[in-house]
């Protein structure tokens, strides 16, 4: 359910908390996630994912003034554009090298909702409006209650059936070959078209060295995959909910080797064994992770969602996926 406070609040008050955010334009579109806090000093302080990253970022100069919320990044204009609607008019010239502009963001509270526009400083038109509600409350614990549904198998080691582009009409940047589901550098996302909401998943998937590829539970939070053998383990290491949650160790197996997945989503906890190792334990999901949002997904967090496997960076290779459900 939703829980919105906006006649609770009056003035300043009604920005802070968490925020599921969507990019508008044309399907699919960026989800974005903004929470704002208080400073030590009473000060309103934010974190922010959609400032063309792909990261949770600190707002470094968040502020609210007459009823309006404000901050900014400067990012390069190519950054930003990573992160903006796929129709977003790119106005901005790029030249031949890279350059930086600051890109401005800001929104006011409209019927307990969030809206707002994005715009490059010194441009006069807004790239892309937002509109934002606040994260709903899920209150499915993992807590023992639960127990197996039947599996399903999302691949079949033969074709795609089951599974759509994430941009409609988008075919040829994956394949099967030899019972193996795989990409071509740089495509698009694959989307399941069954739907999960609590839920394990069973992957087997192979990378080479610096890969870079993840899988999306509820097509809201990215689970990192990634060609790290040996490396210190991070938010955005092999394994991590991108940008947020760090695994223990680093249970990665050299580059060319197959490795497994087995991941336990209910409500916002998550549970991810990597090569038999439990790398994050019942780790608490704070909000949406940086994403397109397929066609016909909630990005607000609501109910479930597909299982997504990236495929628009390095090239990755599954060879089973298996969803079992968590029913009570």
């Amino acid at each position: 359910m939703f829980l919105f406070f906006s006649s609770l609040f009056s003035g300043d008050e009604q920005f802070y908390g968490r925020w599921d955010i969507k990019a508008l334009g044309t399907p699919p579109t960026r989800s974005w996630w903004l929470e704002v806090t208080r400073d030590r000093d009473g000060s309103p302080k934010g974190r922010f994912v959609g400032s063309g990253t792909g990261a949770l970022d600190d707002t470094p100069d968040l502020a609210i003034h007459d009823g309006e919320l404000s901050f900014s990044f400067e990012r390069s204009a190519r950054t930003f554009y990573n992160m903006l609607p796929r129709d977003a008019p790119h106005n901005v010239t790029l030249g031949n090298e890279p350059h930086l502009v600051r890109g401005l963001y800001r929104a006011r509270v409209v019927d307990g909702r969030l809206k707002g526009t994005f715009t490059i400083a010194g441009q006069t038109s807004p790239l892309a409006e937002f509109i934002g509600v606040r994260a709903p409350t899920l209150p499915d614990k993992d807590d023992g209650s639960w127990h197996e549904g039947q599996p399903i198998s999302l691949f079949n080691s033969k074709d795609l059936s089951g599974w759509v582009p994430l941009i409609p009409g988008r075919n040829g940047g994956w394949m099967v070959k030899d019972g193996v589901l795989t990409n071509v550098a740089h495509s698009y996302d694959l989307v399941s078209k069954r739907t999960f909401m609590n839920f394990k998943l069973h992957a087997d998937y192979r990378v080479g060295p610096d890969s870079n590829s993840g899988i999306k539970l509820r097509g809201r939070y990215e689970v990192q995959v990634l060609g790290d053998y040996g490396k210190t383990p991070s938010k955005l290491e092999n394994g991590a909910l991108y940008s947020r949650i760090v695994p223990s160790v680093n249970a990665s197996k050299p580059a060319g080797e197959w490795q497994t997945f087995d991941i336990r989503l209910v409500g916002r906890q998550v549970t991810i064994v990597l090569n038999g190792t439990t790398i994050i334990d019942k780790g608490e999901i704070e909000g949406l992770t940086a994403s397109w949002t397929p066609v016909g997904t909630n990005p607000y967090e609501v109910g479930p969602g597909p299982i997504v496997l990236q495929g628009d960076h390095g090239v990755v290779e599954f060879r089973r996926i298996v969803v079992t459900p968590l029913v009570r």
